[in-house]
């Protein structure tokens, strides 16, 4: 994987954090089922182990996934290609 692929990965599963942590009830949900805070999440956000979580997070539950890539300008299979690109599997939280 190149190192620009990594970080459009990167880019897109950072637009879909804003999205889960701007939506009252994606936000919580992420929030606890990853055990992170607000202030958690923030801080970590430069860690690919979170911006994977988030988007298995997503791949879990299409309709969210659907939701998400619309608010985010995306195309679900750009997440999962993020995703994929990160190494993010079935979440483990």
């Amino acid at each position: 994987m190149t190192r620009e692929k990594i970080e459009a990965a990167e880019v897109v599963a950072l637009r879909c954090i804003i999205e889960i942590a701007g939506d009252s009830d994606l936000g919580p949900r992420f929030l606890a089922l990853t055990g992170l805070d607000a202030d958690g999440l923030r801080e970590s956000l430069s860690q690919r182990s979170t911006l994977a979580a988030a988007l298995g997070f997503l791949l879990e539950h299409e309709p969210s996934l659907i939701a998400v890539a619309q608010r985010a300008g995306l195309e679900p299979q750009e997440i999962a290609e993020a995703a994929a690109a990160l190494g993010a599997g079935p979440a483990e939280y």
